[in-house]
Parts: structure tokens; C-alpha cells; sequence
């Protein structure tokens, strides 16, 4: 219940606080992509069940046209405005509504991911099951340590810390994630 309760709390103050920039993003990305502002996508979230996450445009309108991958750095998918949003995590910020609606919360077990990949996924580590026993999260110990997988075998790896916060979770443990991650995106670094 306090998690929850600080989620909504910071995630509204973060919306009032942000508003401004996510207003000039809304309206650079909107001119960039066309007049499309956020992407929306089918992701698994706790106990399994699935939600639309919510982020802004950062790739070509035909950037799945041959079915879904994993980014890389430097995908050629990606638009230059993209890219610069993404590198500052920017990209992210429409994930705060996520966490007001309470699909995800502020840390979570994992990153929510999608089904196609977690099919996959499950098969070479059926343990990852249990990571949708916790809600996953904006940022999680896997993210802030390990950093995004751009292959079912990274996403693995990047697992067994993940699995570490099952182990151990706490509102201290979090704040360290969360103060972690934004160090990350303050100076522009992580994978």
C-alpha cells in the first residue's frame, strides 16, 4: 500500500513538474513524426496480464513492418529526434501515466516486456515466471545494472539481477535503484 501510494504521489508531482517539457516533446515529436506523438504497446505485467504501455514516437512509422525486434544502439529505425530522446530516456516519460493507472510502478521486478519475447525467453529460463509475481517497473535493478538487451540471451543475463530484487525488495532498496537510474540519465549513460 505504500508503494502504491508513493507511485501515485511522485508520479503526479513528476507530471505537474515535467509538464512543460513533456508539452514541448508532445509537440517536436508530433512535427517529426508526422502528427503521431505516442506509441503504444502490448506489454506483460503482473500476474502475467497484459496492458498498453505508453511512450513517445521515437522510430519510423514502419519500424516493425517485418515483425517485432529488440533495439540496438544505433538502430537505423530510429529517427535522429528519437535517438536523442532516447539517449536522455525522454522517450519514457508518457510511462508515468502507466504508473498513475498502476500497470507499472516507479521500481519493479522487471522491465514489463512482451509476450513475444517472454515466450521466447521462458523456454531457455521458465524461472523468469516468477518476476511477474512482482509489478514490474519504469526502472528495475536489471535496467539500472545490466542496462537494455538487445537479444533473448542479454535478456537472460540481465535476469539474474532482476531475480535479485524478488529476493530482497524494500522502500530503501528502491530509492537506491531509482537514485541509481537517474544518475544514468543525468549523465547520459547505460546501455
Amino acid at each position: 500500500m505504500l508503494k502504491r501510494l508513493v507511485d501515485v504521489v511522485v508520479a503526479f508531482v513528476a507530471i505537474l513538474i515535467f509538464s512543460p517539457i513533456i508539452l514541448v516533446l508532445m509537440i517536436i515529436t508530433a512535427i517529426v513524426s508526422g502528427g503521431v506523438i505516442f506509441y503504444r504497446q502490448e506489454r506483460i505485467g503482473l500476474k502475467g496480464r497484459s496492458f498498453i504501455m505508453y511512450k513517445f514516437v521515437s522510430m519510423f512509422p514502419d519500424a516493425e513492418k517485418d515483425g517485432p525486434r529488440l533495439w540496438v544502439e544505433g538502430d537505423p529505425r530510429q529517427t535522429k529526434w528519437g535517438t536523442f530522446m532516447r539517449k536522455r530516456r525522454f522517450d519514457e516519460l508518457p510511462q508515468l501515466w502507466n504508473i498513475l493507472k498502476g500497470d507499472i510502478s516507479f521500481v519493479g521486478s522487471t522491465r514489463p516486456e512482451r509476450k513475444y519475447y517472454i515466450d521466447q525467453l521462458v523456454k531457455i529460463a521458465p524461472q523468469y515466471f516468477e518476476l511477474l509475481n512482482v509489478k514490474p517497473g519504469l526502472v528495475s535493478i536489471g535496467i539500472v545494472e545490466y542496462g537494455y538487451a538487445s537479444t533473448i540471451d542479454e535478456m537472460k543475463e540481465r535476469m539474474q539481477y532482476d531475480m535479485q530484487y524478488l529476493n530482497n525488495p524494500s522502500q530503501f532498496k528502491d530509492l537506491h535503484i531509482l537514485i541509481k537510474a537517474f544518475w544514468k540519465v543525468i549523465l547520459g549513460k547505460g546501455k
